[in-house]
C-alpha cells in the first residue's frame, strides 16, 4: 500500500488562519470530486471558521473520561474505517486525553499516512521540538506540546500562512481571535510586537531553510549543475596559511551584504593526507568561520582548482574567495597556480574575488626536515658504507679490468646502498667519492683529475644523479614515515581524550598521569588561582617529580585561560609537542569542571533530599502525629470534666483511648527517631549470636491477638543479629502485614534455613503491590496506592530495611502465591562466613556446617 501525502499549514502564531486555509483547500478538492473528510478541526468559536465546516463531512469525534470530565479526541479507527482520500487534521502537536490510542496526534497522523490516507494539518512554528528553547526566550513561555522536526521535514508539502504582526493585532482587537475576555491579556502578554516579529521570523527562515533543501534535492535528482543564484553563497578556499583568517573575514563581510548569505570555507587534502598545512592553524581557522556563522569543510582532491570548483557548483555557491598567491616570481614557470586556474575555469555563473594579503610573494615556506628521521644505528651505517665503500671498491678493482660501465655500476650500487641506510647525506657523499675515484682510477687519461672522452662525463653526471635521486626517495620516504607514525600517535592519544575523558570515565590524577607517562616527564601538575593577583594552588598532580609553586617554574607550561595553566617538569618539549599537550591541558580542565560539577550535584543532591525528609517531617507532626495527640487531649479534657458524670465503662474507654493513642504516638516518634539515626549513619549494631523464637514473639507485643500465625521451626540455627534491631525489623513488618490483610485473614510469620542464611518470612494476602512498585514502597515517607492519612508517616519499611542492611542482611518484596505480598528478611546465620548473603545451593541444602543452637525452649 502506498503511503499518504501529508500537507501542512505552518504559522508563526495563532489566529494567522491555518485553519481557515485548511479547510478552503478542503472544499476545492471536493469541487475536484475529492473524497475528503473532517478528522478532526477545532474552530475555537471563531464564526469564520465555523462557517467553513459546512458541507464538509465531519468524522464523530470519541469521547473520553479523564478525572471526572469528559473530552473529544480524534477517533482513528473510525477514520480507518471510513478510509478516505483525504482527511483533515487540525493542531498537529496536540497531547491525546490519556486512554487515547496514541500519546500524540502526530502519531495518529503517522497511522493514516501508513494506511494510504492523505492528510492536510496545521502546526505553529513555536511547537517544533528544536526551536522549544528560542521560543522561550522569546516569549518567556515554554510549549509542552510539540512535535518532531524530522517528521515536520518529512512532509510532502509545506505551506506557509504568513501575516504581519500588525494585521494579527488587528484581527485579535476585532475579536477574530480570542473571546473579548481574554483580547487585552494576550496582546499584552504573547501577542506583543516583538514576540510576533521574531516567530514569524522564525517561521519564515526554516521555510527558507525546508525550501533550499528542496531546491538541493531536485539539482541532485535531476543532475543539474549550473548554479541557480538564489540566494548568496560564498565559497572560501583555504590553503591552511596565516591568510585563511583574512579571507574568511572578507567572505563574511561579503555575504552580509546580501539577505541570507552563507559563507562556506573548505579545505582540500591530496589524497595521500600528507600535507604542509599546519593543523593548528586548521584549528583556529575552523573556530573562527564557526564562531562568525559558516561552516567548515575537509575535501580530498590530488587537482586542487576542480576539486575547488566541484564542491562550489555542488553547493550551488555564487561565489569563491581566494588568496593572492604566496609563490614567489620564479615559481610562476611551473604554472599559473590555483587562483589564475579557477578564475579561468569558474565560467560565467561563479564570481572569483582575488584577495590580497600580508603573505601574498612570500613562499610557501615548505617544512624542512630537521633531525634523524632514520635512527643513529642506520646513520652510522650509511656513512660507514658511504665513506669506506667506495674504497675499498676502488682497491679490489685493480686487481681485475671490468671495463667503465661495470665500475659505474658496482659504484652505482654501493651509492645506493648509503641511501637506503642513511638517506641524503651518506648517498650524496658515496656519490662525491665515487665519481672522484671513477676519474682518477677508471676514466682516461688514469691516474689524473681529468677526462677525455665527453661520453664518461655524462655517465658519471649520471651516476651521480641516480645516487642523489635514490637518496632523496629514501629520506622522503623516512621523512613521511616519521610524519605518519607522529599522527598515528596523536590520533591513538586525542581517541583516548574523545573517549575516557569525555565519557567520564577517567579521573583528573589517572589523566596527569597519562600526561606525564606520554611525554616522559617527571611529574605533571593542574594549578589554579581564584584571580589574576591570587596565589596558584594545585588542583591535581601526578609523578614523583619536584612540584612547581607556579607554570613559570616548570619545564613546560601550558595556560588554560587566565587562569588555570598545566605544568610539566623533566625536560622541554619541543614546539611540535605542544599542540597535543594543549589538547590534554583543554580536557584536564574539563575533567577538573566536572568533578567540581559531581560534587555540587552530590551536595545538590543531598540538600535536596534532607529538605525532602524535613518537609516529610513537618508533614508527619502536622498531622499523623496531631492526631493522636488531639484524641488524647480531648480524652483528658473529657476525665477532667466536672459537668459530667462518666461511668466506669466510659472512664474506661477514655483511658484505653489515651493509652492507644500514647502507644500511637510511641510508635511514630519511635520510627522518625530510628529513620533519622540511619539518615546521619549512627546506627551501630551489637551483633551476637541469639534464637529466633527470642526475638519474633517480642516483636509482636503490640500486635492484636489472633492476627499473626508463627512458624518457626525448632530446627533453625542461631541468627547472628542485633536483637534490638532486629525486633524493630519484625516488629514494623508485621505491622505492615497486618494493615493490609483482608479481615479475616491472619498474617504468617514463618522462617526457614538456607546455607549460611536464615530467611524470616511476612506474609500477607492483601491486594500486593505491582513490580514497578516494590522497590519504591521501601524509600522513606511512603505509602502505597491509597493507603488513609494517619495510619502512619511511611517510615516501617524504610526503618525495617535500614536496620536489616545494618546487621548484614537484607529485605526483599515478593509475591504472594495466591494475592498478596511476602516480605523477605534474610539473616546471617551464625558462624558463616562474612560475604554476600547469596552463597546457597538449590533446594535449600547447606553449603557448609551451620551451627545448631545448644538447646531449644518451648516457644
Amino acid at each position: 500500500m502506498a503511503r499518504g501525502k501529508l500537507r501542512i499549514y505552518l504559522g508563526a502564531a495563532p489566529g494567522v488562519g491555518k485553519t481557515y486555509a485548511m479547510l478552503s483547500e478542503a472544499h476545492r478538492r471536493l469541487e475536484r470530486g475529492t473524497d475528503c473528510v473532517v478528522a478532526f478541526v477545532e474552530h475555537h468559536g471563531r464564526p469564520r471558521t465555523e462557517v467553513m465546516l459546512h458541507g464538509l463531512e465531519q468524522v464523530p469525534r470519541r469521547e473520553l473520561d479523564h478525572r471526572g470530565a469528559v473530552f473529544t479526541e480524534m477517533d482513528v479507527d473510525a477514520v480507518l474505517a471510513r478510509r478516505p482520500q483525504v482527511a483533515l487534521v487540525d493542531e498537529l502537536a496536540h497531547t491525546n486525553v490519556p486512554g487515547s490510542r496514541n500519546a500524540k496526534r502526530w502519531q495518529d497522523v503517522e497511522g493514516l499516512l501508513a494506511a494510504g490516507i492523505d492528510v492536510v494539518s496545521t502546526v505553529n512554528i513555536q511547537h517544533l521540538e528544536s526551536l522549544g528553547d528560542v521560543v522561550e526566550s522569546i516569549t518567556g513561555v515554554r510549549q509542552q506540546e510539540t512535535v518532531p522536526d524530522e517528521f515536520v521535514r518529512r512532509t510532502d508539502q509545506i505551506e506557509l500562512v504568513d501575516m504581519s504582526p500588525e494585521a494579527l493585532r488587528r484581527r485579535m482587537a476585532h475579536g477574530n481571535v480570542y473571546k473579548p475576555d481574554k483580547i487585552d491579556a494576550a496582546l499584552s502578554n504573547y501577542f506583543r510586537p516583538g514576540n510576533l516579529t521574531a516567530l514569524r521570523e522564525l517561521a519564515l527562515l526554516w521555510v527558507a531553510d525546508r525550501v533550499d533543501e528542496y531546491l538541493q534535492q531536485y539539482r541532485s535528482e535531476h543532475r543539474v549543475s549550473a548554479i541557480w543564484g538564489s540566494r548568496e553563497r560564498i565559497v572560501v578556499g583555504l590553503t591552511g596559511g596565516p591568510e585563511g583568517r583574512t579571507l574568511i573575514r572578507r567572505a563574511v563581510r561579503l555575504a552580509e551584504k546580501g539577505a541570507g548569505g552563507e559563507v562556506l570555507a573548505v579545505y582540500i587534502a591530496r589524497s595521500d593526507g600528507l600535507t604542509a598545512a599546519s593543523p593548528k592553524e586548521l584549528a583556529v581557522q575552523r573556530t573562527l568561520v564557526e564562531d562568525l556563522g559558516g561552516t567548515f569543510h575537509h575535501v580530498v582532491g590530488d587537482d586542487i582548482p576542480a576539486a575547488l570548483l566541484d564542491f562550489a557548483r555542488g553547493a550551488n555557491a555564487t561565489q569563491i574567495v581566494l588568496g593572492s598567491s604566496r609563490r614567489k616570481a620564479w615559481q610562476y614557470v611551473f604554472g599559473p597556480g590555483v587562483g589564475a586556474t579557477v578564475a579561468r575555469e569558474s565560467g560565467p555563473d561563479l564570481d572569483v574575488h582575488i584577495v590580497t594579503h600580508e603573505e601574498v610573494a612570500k613562499g610557501r615556506g615548505l617544512p624542512v626536515a630537521r633531525g634523524a628521521r632514520l635512527g643513529r644505528a642506520r646513520l652510522l651505517w650509511g656513512w660507514l658504507v658511504g665513506l669506506a665503500g667506495p674504497a675499498t671498491l676502488a682497491v679490489l678493482l685493480t686487481t681485475v679490468d671490468l671495463g667503465l660501465a661495470n665500475d659505474m655500476l658496482l659504484f652505482l650500487t654501493v651509492t645506493v646502498a648509503a641511501a637506503l641506510l642513511g638517506g641524503l647525506l651518506p648517498a650524496l657523499a658515496s656519490a662525491a667519492l665515487g665519481s672522484l675515484l671513477l676519474n682518477y682510477f677508471y676514466t682516461p687519461p688514469l691516474h689524473h683529475w681529468s677526462i677525455a672522452d665527453p661520453k664518461n662525463i655524462v655517465a658519471i653526471v649520471i651516476f651521480v644523479g641516480v645516487g642523489v635521486s635514490v637518496a632523496s626517495v629514501v629520506d622522503l620516504a623516512a621523512r613521511r614515515t616519521q610524519q605518519a607514525a607522529r599522527l598515528r600517535a596523536e590520533s591513538e592519544i586525542l581517541s583516548f581524550l574523545a573517549g575516557d575523558v569525555l565519557r567520564g570515565e577517567t579521573s583528573l590524577e589517572a589523566l596527569l598521569e597519562r600526561v606525564r607517562e606520554t611525554f616522559g616527564m617527571d611529574s605533571a601538575a593542574l594549578l589554579e588561582r581564584e584571580s589574576d593577583i591570587a596565589p596558584w594552588t594545585c588542583a591535581g598532580r601526578a609523578g614523583a617529580g619536584k612540584p612547581v609553586g607556579r607554570p613559570e617554574e616548570a619545564d613546560v607550561g601550558v595556560p588554560v585561560g587566565d587562569r588555570t595553566a598545566l605544568a610539566l617538569t623533566g625536560r622541554v618539549l619541543p614546539a611540535e609537542d605542544r599542540r597535543v599537550l594543549a589538547a590534554f591541558a583543554a580536557q584536564a580542565v574539563v575533567v577538573l569542571d566536572r568533578r567540581r560539577l559531581q560534587a555540587e550535584a552530590d551536595r545538590a543532591r543531598a540538600l535536596a533530599e534532607g529538605n525532602r525528609i524535613r518537609t516529610a517531617l513537618l508533614a508527619a507532626v502536622s498531622h499523623d502525629l496531631r492526631t493522636p495527640l488531639a484524641g488524647i487531649k480531648a480524652a483528658v479534657s473529657s476525665l477532667r470534666s466536672d459537668d459530667v458524670e462518666w461511668s466506669e465503662e466510659d472512664e474506661a474507654e477514655l483511658l484505653e483511648a489515651i493509652e492507644q493513642g500514647a502507644d500511637r504516638l510511641d510508635h511514630l516518634v519511635g520510627n522518625l527517631l530510628d529513620m533519622s539515626r540511619l539518615q546521619t549513619g549512627t546506627v551501630t549494631p551489637i551483633v551476637r549470636e541469639i534464637d529466633l523464637d527470642e526475638v519474633v514473639p517480642m516483636a509482636l507485643g503490640g500486635i492484636p491477638e489472633d492476627s499473626v500465625e508463627l512458624d518457626i521451626p525448632e530446627t533453625l540455627p542461631m541468627v547472628a543479629v542485633d536483637a534490638g534491631l532486629l525486633e524493630r525489623s519484625v516488629a514494623n513488618l508485621v505491622e505492615n502485614a497486618v494493615k493490609y490483610s483482608p479481615d479475616g485473614e491472619r498474617a504468617l510469620v514463618s522462617a526457614s534455613a538456607m546455607a549460611e542464611r536464615v530467611e524470616v518470612r511476612v506474609v500477607d494476602r492483601g491486594r500486593g503491590v505491582p513490580d514497578e512498585a516494590k522497590e519504591r514502597i521501601f524509600a522513606p515517607f511512603q505509602r502505597y496506592g491509597d493507603a488513609p492519612r494517619g495510619t502512619g508517616v511511611g517510615l516501617g519499611l524504610a526503618v525495617a530495611r535500614g536496620f536489616a542492611e545494618a546487621m548484614g542482611g537484607t529485605l526483599t518484596a515478593e509475591d504472594t502465591p495466591g494475592g498478596g505480598l511476602t516480605m523477605v528478611l534474610t539473616l546471617r546465620a551464625a558462624g558463616s562466613r562474612a560475604g554476600p548473603l547469596d552463597n546457597h545451593v538449590p533446594g535449600g541444602v547447606p553449603a557448609g556446617p551451620v551451627p545448631v543452637r545448644p538447646e531449644r525452649r518451648a516457644s
